[in-house]
C-alpha cells in the first residue's frame, strides 16, 4: 500500500498541509518542524510526487540548460562538468531538476530551445555562455520567459540578470604577471570571437599591453575553439612567426594543455623558452607537465549562483534584475620564467 502525506502527518504530528509546506521547503515553517517532518518521510520511505504536484501548481520545477551548439566542446571541456556540478548544487538546493538541450548547429540549438518554452518543459533557462548577438538570448527575451546568463549579454546588459567573472581585468592582470617578469613578445590565444568573455579577455589583454608601452601585434593573436586541438593549431601557427612569442596568453586550460603537449613534442621547454598562462583552473592545470600558471575563476560557484538566481526570480516575480560577478585570482605554477634573451643579459 502507497505512503501517503496523510501518513507522514500522522507519524510527525502535523497536519498534511504542513507537509506541503515543508516539500515545498516554504519559509514559512520552521527548521525544527521541517527537520521532524522529513525525518518522518524518511522513517516511512516517503517520495513526494512531483509530477502530480506540477500539474497542481502549473510548475515543472524543471530548469533548462542551454549548451553551446558545438557538442564536442561540452563533451571534452572540463569547464563544463564543474558548471553543471554548481548548477545541480543550486538546484538541488530547492528541488529543482535540470534539462540539458544543445545541437550541432545553431539553428538545431534553437529549436531545441522553443521547443523547451513552448512545450512547457521548463520553468525557466540558463545559458552556459554568452554570444554576440545570440538568437537564442534574443528570442527568452522577447517572450518575457525567465532566463540567467553564465557569462555578460552582449546587449542590454542591465536588464538581464548574469552571472560572470571580470573577465578583462583577469586577462589584464594575467598579462601584467607575464610582463613583469620581463616577456614583450606574449601571443594572445583565445576563444571564437563570437563569445563575449573573449573580447572581454582580448581587450584586457590588449590593455596590459598599452599601459606597459609594449606595441600591439596583431599577428600574435589567434582564435580557436575551446578544445585541445584549438591550443595546438594556434600555437603552431604563433610559432611561424618570424619572431615568435617568448609567453601566451592561453584563455582556456583545454587549449593550454594542447599549446603544452605540442610544445613538449617539439623540443620547446616550458618554462625556460616559453611561459604559459592560462584560465579556469581545472584539475588538469595541476595535473600538466609542467603544472600551470592559470586563472582560477570558480567554476562551481559560477553554476551555483545562476541557478540560485534563477529560482528566486521564478519565486519572485518582483525580483531585480542581478549582475553578479564572482572572484577570480592567479595561482602561480611552474609554467612561466623570465624570458631567456633577458638571462643570458644578466650572464654577460
Amino acid at each position: 500500500m502507497a505512503i501517503t502525506i496523510k501518513d507522514v502527518a500522522k507519524l510527525a504530528n502535523v497536519a498534511p498541509s504542513t507537509v506541503s509546506r515543508v516539500i515545498a521547503n516554504s519559509p514559512r515553517i520552521s527548521e525544527t518542524t521541517k527537520k521532524r517532518v522529513r525525518e518522518a518521510m524518511e522513517q516511512l520511505g516517503y517520495h513526494p510526487n512531483f509530477i502530480a504536484r506540477s500539474l497542481a501548481s502549473q510548475s515543472t520545477k524543471v530548469i533548462g540548460l542551454v549548451l553551446p551548439h558545438s557538442s564536442g566542446v561540452f563533451f571534452q571541456n572540463p569547464f563544463f562538468a564543474e558548471v553543471i556540478q554548481g548548477l545541480s548544487e543550486g538546484a538541488h538546493e530547492k528541488h529543482y531538476a535540470l534539462q540539458m538541450t544543445t545541437g550541432k548547429t545553431e539553428e538545431e540549438l534553437y529549436h531545441g530551445v522553443v521547443q523547451m518554452v513552448q512545450g512547457g518543459r521548463v520553468d525557466g533557462i540558463i545559458l552556459l555562455y554568452s554570444r554576440i548577438d545570440d538568437k537564442i538570448l534574443s528570442y527568452l527575451k522577447y517572450r518575457k520567459f525567465p532566463f540567467v546568463v553564465i557569462g555578460k549579454p552582449f546587449d542590454f546588459v542591465e536588464k538581464i540578470t548574469h552571472v560572470d567573472n571580470d573577465n578583462y581585468l583577469a586577462a589584464k592582470e594575467a598579462t601584467e604577471y607575464i610582463i613583469g617578469l620581463g616577456h614583450k613578445k606574449i601571443g594572445f590565444i583565445g576563444g571564437s570571437p563570437s563569445l563575449t568573455v573573449t573580447m572581454d579577455r582580448l581587450l584586457g589583454y590588449k590593455d596590459a599591453l598599452k599601459d606597459s608601452n609594449i606595441v600591439l601585434n596583431e599577428d600574435y593573436i589567434i582564435h580557436e575553439e575551446f578544445l585541445r586541438e584549438g591550443g595546438q593549431e594556434a600555437v603552431m601557427e604563433l610559432l611561424r612567426r618570424s619572431i615568435p612569442p617568448t609567453a601566451f596568453i592561453v584563455t582556456d586550460d583545454l587549449m593550454a594543455l594542447g599549446v603544452v603537449n605540442t610544445l613538449t613534442e617539439m623540443q620547446i621547454d616550458i618554462p625556460t623558452e616559453v611561459s604559459i598562462v592560462s584560465f579556469n583552473n581545472a584539475l588538469f592545470a595541476e595535473m600538466s607537465r609542467p603544472p600551470l600558471t592559470s586563472i582560477d575563476i570558480h567554476i562551481v560557484e559560477l553554476g551555483y549562483q545562476a541557478a540560485r538566481s534563477l529560482i528566486q526570480m521564478l519565486e519572485n516575480e518582483n525580483e531585480p534584475v542581478k549582475r553578479i560577478i564572482i572572484p577570480h585570482h592567479l595561482v602561480v605554477r611552474q609554467s612561466c620564467a623570465v624570458p631567456t634573451e633577458l638571462i643570458s643579459l644578466d650572464a654577460e
